[in-house]
């Protein structure tokens, strides 16, 4: 039997699609139950009609449009959003009746929340915004919030910043959250100061206590992270202030931010702070650190070189309810990569793939790199047969590694023929790949060939960048050639670099050619407060005289680990330490950098002076123009050059050389007052000069120094150390120092070998001298002219003496015989 209500409702529906404009007017006076349901039904026709045909089979004469019957066309989820559209505009079509605020704000919804967004586009809203301008309506502000957001996430940001300005033109009284989507739109447009000072004019509206302020999270971190990507330090800071002047509570992403940010500028008491007050502030999980913020402190801990205090952090980390993540173990192998402590990195790299993450190119690339600083050769082409086999795709970096890696390892041929093959497959050679083999030419003084490979850089379409120019025009003016200049010069494509290099060497000649201005002859350029021996006292109070001994022992930590506050409960308890015992340093250093200095800093023109400022200091101070180094270095300082590490030490190191001790405190002190962070070579050149005024008893109060500002040890600092142990007739220390780098994974290279040759046959120590003779050439190594001639005559004396007379020692002349196969290395 069918459904009588179907039939009422059929004949109802044929009703309307007859009905005159007065049948419909005597109905609508019916009883108020009928009229609802005659609602409905011209509804239900309405969109069917729309759904079938569109408007155009809609009759305008005898349809009675209202609000109620527009918002519930616009309101069904079963009809198209063109089609809505087209209905909505059919509809201001019709004489006499205009849209009402609440439809037009429902028509904005239809276009905001369509997943697709087709229909969001700025031709679309243009036209809304003229009907809604033509019928003198204007939707709230939560609708035009609602629009902003919508053409942000579509990425129509040009049209989002339009549709803020017509609704000023319009009159809108605006919200001030509207603003913070108009924030987010100028941070997509690539447009950070637009956004900051339309943000601090949000936080200025406020009253200064955290509930009432009209910045919404979102705004303010994305905020945050484009200041931070952009480099704008102060204006972070002074946006971070301000939050915590009108005291606007961070969330957990906010927090993260700070602590990553402020820890890559190297403020790790600040971001240590944020993380403690990031535990007491979070009374429930809002606002409680995450993965993010552990991964955020670790990454921040390893850039200043605190490594061993990321790696208890990372054992806390899986004892906390957290997993570390592909990102927690990349960070600690590349911290742990920088800082030289292999056996650490090859743990993690092996707990890593245990755990089923897939090591990526940059932590085989940061493991490689390691390997190939550390003189593990074998352990290096192993690991790259590694990662081919994994499936792990190789990239230019990574051949760059390994060519450099060859070439400073003493596998020139190898790495230059390395080179030949990736240039025949036409892959992965890019121009960090010339530039490191145009500098090794340089070092060899076999310009002629650099310079061919510089034409053949750019005839490969490869831009020929300021690190090769600056390598070249070193090694021109080292053989004084600075005429063949031009010739470098005419394969350099980039026109405003060329432009800038002549404009620079030109100002530079013609200012160095006039007499001193900005400072009295007389004054020092470095002046130091007090003098070398304050240093030195310095060093006597914090670590006192004696052996390696904190070295040898191996541990090192920054900080007790007794806490009397520690909370037994805390999931990171060695993490709320850190946090309850951070200090301003005291020391002249800010913080230690993981990275050495370079002479080029690669940031484009930003660092274009500096850059140039170091290369010349090289070519001067190569020539031991110190003065002139030093005028260079006054000239473009007051200029506003800010010098870096590189700078400083490059003036240090020759200070030292010359015996100006005093005056390379003086550089030291300009260092720690401008804040330039220290890097390996700084110590290492301070252990020179301690070696130099025969005061190598303070070696172990550097080291201490070092590994509590974040440190390393290299091959170069061990090198340094060992010969300063041992012209200070400390021989023994020297030796455990050797076996200490050879524990710590880092082989001995042929400065190790020949100094503790020339060592030990200064001590008499002959035998122990031969000792290291046969591992040298076990090692691979080869003798070289360096290897002094007090050591090669006694240790010739003392082969004599336990050899047949008519077997010479190797390096004597006519050798022959037994030992005849040391002859090549001669």
């Amino acid at each position: 039997m069918q459904n009588p209500l179907i039939n009422v409702s059929r004949r109802s529906f044929c009703f309307f699609r007859s009905s005159s404009s007065a049948k419909l007017l005597r109905y609508k006076s019916c009883s108020p139950q009928s009229f609802e349901l005659g609602n409905l039904l011209l509804t239900a026709y309405v969109i069917k009609t729309l759904s079938e045909c569109g408007t155009k089979s809609l009759d305008p004469e005898s349809i009675p449009l209202s609000e109620k019957l527009v918002l519930d066309v616009l309101r069904r989820t079963s009809l198209d959003p063109s089609k809505k559209i087209h209905f909505f505009n059919w509809c201001s079509e019709r004489k006499g009746y205009k849209h009402t605020a609440e439809t037009y704000s429902q028509m904005f919804r239809v276009l905001c929340y369509f997943k697709s967004h087709n229909h969001l586009n700025a031709h679309v809203v243009g036209n809304l915004f003229n009907s809604m301008k033509r019928d003198g309506v204007l939707v709230d502000s939560a609708t035009f919030k609602l629009l902003l957001d919508a053409l942000i996430r579509s990425g129509q940001i040009d049209s989002a910043l339009e549709v803020l300005d017509q609704m000023e033109a319009l009159g809108a009284s605006l919200d001030a959250y509207v603003y913070n989507s108009a924030v987010l739109a100028l941070i997509r447009k690539n447009e950070p100061g637009l956004a900051l000072s339309m943000f601090m004019k949000l936080l200025e509206t406020s009253s200064g206590n955290g509930s009432s302020v009209p910045c919404e999270p979102i705004a303010c971190n994305e905020l945050l992270v484009s200041l931070r990507r952009a480099g704008m330090r102060n204006e972070f800071k002074k946006i971070f202030h301000s939050l915590r002047d009108k005291k606007v509570a961070l969330d957990t992403w906010g927090y993260n931010i700070c602590i990553h940010s402020f820890g890559c500028w190297g403020d790790l008491e600040t971001s240590l702070r944020l993380f403690k007050e990031m535990k007491e502030s979070s009374a429930g999980s809002y606002g409680s650190p995450d993965l993010c913020t552990y991964n955020s402190l670790i990454h921040v801990l390893c850039l200043v070189g605190k490594v061993k205090d990321a790696l208890i952090v990372w054992e806390e980390l899986k004892c906390s309810g957290h997993e570390p993540d592909a990102y927690t173990y990349r960070i600690l192998i590349q911290g742990c990569s920088k800082s030289y402590q292999i056996e650490d990195a090859t743990k993690i790299f092996s707990e890593m793939k245990c755990n089923g993450f897939q090591p990526d190119t940059i932590v085989y690339n940061s493991l490689l790199d390691v390997f190939l600083k550390a003189r593990k050769l074998t352990e290096a082409c192993q690991l790259f047969e590694r990662m081919i086999q994994d499936g792990v795709r190789a990239t230019s970096w990574t051949y760059n590694i390994l060519v450099d890696g060859l070439i400073k390892n003493g596998r020139a041929v190898a790495g230059y023929t390395l080179f030949c093959d990736l240039k025949k497959k036409g892959q992965f050679v890019d121009g960090v790949t010339y530039s490191v083999i145009i500098l090794h030419l340089c070092r060899e003084c076999q310009i002629d060939e650099a310079l061919q490979l510089v034409e053949e850089m750019e005839s490969r379409g490869f831009v020929v960048d300021l690190v090769t120019i600056t390598s070249i025009l070193i090694g021109l003016y080292k053989q004084g050639r600075s005429d063949a200049t031009e010739r470098l010069m005419r394969h350099v494509r980039d026109g405003n670099l060329l432009h800038n290099i002549l404009r620079w060497k030109a100002d530079m000649e013609a200012v160095m050619n006039n007499p001193q201005r900005t400072r009295k002859d007389f004054t020092p350029i470095f002046p130091a407060k007090g003098d070398f021996n304050e240093f030195i006292d310095l060093m006597s109070v914090d670590g006192g005289p004696g052996t390696c001994t904190s070295l040898l022992d191996g541990e090192h930590s920054d900080f007790e680990t007794d806490h009397a506050d520690v909370d037994e409960w805390s999931s990171s308890p060695y993490m709320d330490q850190l946090a309850n015992d951070v200090k301003s340093n005291s020391y002249i250093f800010k913080w230690f950098s993981l990275s050495k200095g370079r002479r080029v800093q690669a940031k484009g023109m930003s660092s274009f002076d500096i850059d140039m400022v170091n290369t010349y200091l090289s070519i001067f101070l190569s020539k031991g123009k110190l003065s002139v180094a030093c005028k260079l270095f006054q000239i473009f300082t007051d200029m506003g050059a800010d010098a870096v590490s590189y700078t400083y030490n490059s003036i240090m190191s020759s200070f030292l050389k010359k015996g100006y001790f005093d005056q390379a405190w003086g550089v030291l002190n300009e260092m720690g007052e401008n804040l330039c962070p220290a890097d390996i070579a700084t110590y290492n050149i301070i252990i020179q000069s301690l070696g130099k005024m025969g005061r190598a008893d303070l070696a172990s109060s550097i080291l201490d120094k070092l590994l509590k500002d974040g440190g390393y040890l290299d091959i170069v600092m061990y090198n340094t150390l060992i010969n300063a142990l041992g012209k200070a007739g400390r021989v023994e220390e020297a030796l455990k120092l050797f076996e200490q780098m050879r524990t710590s994974g880092i082989n001995p290279d042929i400065v190790t070998f020949n100094t503790l040759i020339e060592v030990n046959a200064k001590a008499a120590r002959v035998k122990d001298a031969h000792k290291f003779l046969r591992m040298m050439l076990d090692a691979g190594c080869s003798p070289n002219h360096k290897l002094c001639q007090e050591a090669r005559t006694k240790m010739a004396a003392w082969m004599c003496s336990i050899c047949d007379e008519d077997h010479a020692f190797p390096w004597q002349s006519g050798a022959t015989g037994k030992s005849s196969r040391y002859k090549a290395y001669d």
